[in-house]
């Protein structure tokens, strides 16, 4: 799926120098990229795919699907049945097995946002008060229902978070994991009372109100990381556009989506 430009105003860049001459040359000539994203980058992507195809020339070819999981559009489900990708970007964890396992080059590597999990409810609904461990503990004993991705987020929260917190069996038979689409997008439908995701997986549904990121002592934050894949066909395209996705030039992007820069480049 390539990213419409359509509906996405055009925005005056500045680059470093570096980030300039790095994307040039691999620019060339005009290069195809295929690239699947998850969910956190998501957002911050379909702002900055067009602005980069504009000053490159170059093509990104656009999939979507999580990192981890066993759905068609995820990432590993996608490479094991050998799709034809040039650049995943994923939670790092998630990446790192993807490595380990040959399917993405060894050094490719690169670190590019940090990402926190928020609670939602329906638009309009009460939000719960979150601030601390125990009033967290308390709106997941009180909820009537809870849904959470069948991603990072999610494995987070079911296997660490919620038996941590004591609640795991109490909230066990009213929790629900959503696979392969949004969790705002239930609790927008009233199918959860509230809602976890990432914070920047939220903030784009409609029909929610975000009551607030999980507190301290409950916080994961998750490195959202891009690699090449080992069957890449555009290996110094792909190594470019990764460059230019971790520049200067991507911050504000990735700023409005909720997600913090992994550092200043």
């Amino acid at each position: 799926m390539k990213i419409s430009r359509r509906g996405l105003s055009p925005r005056r860049s500045s680059w470093t120098a570096a980030a300039l001459l790095a994307v040039s040359a691999a620019a060339a000539h005009a290069a195809q990229i295929t690239v699947v994203t998850s969910g956190a980058f998501t957002a911050a992507y379909k702002e900055l795919a067009p602005e980069y195809e504009r000053a490159t020339h170059n093509h990104l070819l656009s999939e979507f699907g999580a990192s981890m999981g066993t759905t068609h559009d995820a990432i590993p489900m996608r490479l094991e049945r050998g799709e034809a990708i040039d650049v995943v970007i994923m939670a790092s964890d998630a990446l790192d097995d993807l490595i380990r396992q040959g399917k993405v080059q060894a050094g490719s590597r690169v670190d590019l946002v940090r990402s926190r999990i928020a609670m939602a409810v329906k638009a309009g609904a009460r939000k719960p008060d979150i601030s601390t461990v125990d009033a967290l503990k308390r709106a997941l004993l009180e909820a009537k229902s809870i849904a959470y991705s069948d991603s990072a987020s999610g494995v987070y929260l079911s296997t660490v978070l919620f038996p941590k917190l004591g609640v795991a069996e109490q909230i066990k038979e009213k929790s629900h994991r959503i696979d392969g689409t949004p969790v705002g997008e239930a609790v927008a439908r009233g199918d959860a009372e509230i809602g976890f995701q990432q914070i920047s997986e939220l903030m784009p549904v409609k029909g929610i109100d975000i009551a607030g990121p999980l507190p301290e002592g409950a916080q994961k934050i998750t490195i959202f990381a891009a690699g090449i894949t080992v069957s890449s066909r555009q290996p110094e395209a792909a190594k470019a556009l990764i460059e230019w996705l971790a520049s200067p030039v991507a911050r504000r992007a990735i700023s409005k989506s909720g997600l913090d820069p992994v550092t200043a480049r």
